[in-house]
């Protein structure tokens, strides 16, 4: 069961569900690979963050011209 499946379960308990959202909720990264994502599509892998980019590898080559950059 993941997260969501047990959040649904619970939903009409409100107690149950801040207990369950006090203990089980995924916290807050502050560094490593989870910490940043791409602004795009939300993936965490091959961010690029040099300049403010924030996107993904694959994201930037779609959205390079737009900003600005070229080969």
């Amino acid at each position: 069961m993941t997260y969501l499946d047990v959040l649904k379960q619970i939903a009409g308990k409100k107690t149950k569900v801040a207990r369950f959202l006090k203990f089980s909720a995924p916290k807050k990264r502050k560094f490593g690979k989870g910490s940043f994502a791409c602004s795009s599509c939300g993936r965490h892998d091959g961010v690029i963050r040099k300049y403010g980019v924030m996107y993904c590898r694959q994201c930037f080559r779609e959205h390079a011209e737009d900003l600005g950059w070229r080969k």
